[in-house]
């Protein structure tokens, strides 16, 4: 039975925690486009990685 009242508690503060940050990522806008980046992936251009020049070793 004291495993209940701290249990229940903290349950409660974890599922309010859970609660407000899903309500902060709906306001920000983090659903908003879902089928947008997929079909980004897919259509997307390849384009050739450019290769960095080797650092200047030459003592000068």
């Amino acid at each position: 039975m004291n495993a209940a009242l701290y249990l229940i508690p903290i349950s409660l503060v974890l599922a309010v925690c859970a609660l407000a940050a899903f309500i902060w990522t709906v306001r920000t806008g983090q659903y908003d486009d879902v089928e947008g980046d997929s079909a980004r992936m897919l259509d997307a251009e390849d384009k050739p990685l450019t290769k960095r020049k080797p650092p200047d070793t030459s003592n000068h």
